[in-house]
């Protein structure tokens, strides 16, 4: 009996630990994510057909910024929705910037077989800190951040989306 009761009490204590590590980071995503959208503003990316992309060109408008990758199904599903969401939303000033987290030749020969019509930027294995700057700690795929014109972060969502989900972020950011 008293075994159960210590197994117990690991559990409640685990358990306890983990709504403060919720809360502490609810209380960052709160105070902080403002202040670290500033270093992204500051970023540069290869461009999979060469050149480069300047996050500073997105400043001014609102951004939905995906992360994804090629080996990644969830990131792969969600493409075709966020292609819909960039040709219904660009008319009224929306963006959509995707990140690969993936090598040059893997998102080169992917979007050869399926273009999108929004920019993509090869971020690499270095996305993975940029993610987690912007709210996503594990570094898990599909992430989507929508920001405001001003750069702030406005929603956030760890796993796929879907273009009615945006389209509803769009709405509630005016």
């Amino acid at each position: 009996m008293n075994r159960r009761w210590a197994l117990g009490g690991v559990a409640l204590a685990a358990g306890a630990a983990g709504v403060g590590g919720a809360i502490w980071h609810e209380r960052r995503t709160a105070e902080e994510l403002a202040l670290a959208t500033g270093g992204f503003w500051d970023m540069k990316f290869a461009q999979p057909a060469g050149g480069e992309l300047a996050t500073r060109s997105f400043l001014g408008k609102p951004l939905v910024l995906n992360f994804w990758a090629t080996w990644c199904p969830p990131c792969i599903k969600e493409m075709p929705e966020l292609d819909r969401f960039h040709r219904s939303f660009a008319a009224r000033g929306w963006q959509v910037l995707g990140l690969a987290i993936d090598g040059p030749t893997p998102v080169r020969e992917y979007l050869a077989r399926r273009p999108v019509g929004y920019a993509i930027g090869l971020a690499g294995l270095e996305g993975h800190d940029v993610m987690r700057d912007l709210g996503n700690p594990l570094g898990g795929l599909p992430f989507t951040v929508a920001l405001g014109a001003d750069g702030l972060i406005r929603q956030q969502k760890l796993g796929d989306t879907t273009y009615d989900e945006l389209a509803a972020w769009a709405s509630s950011m005016g």
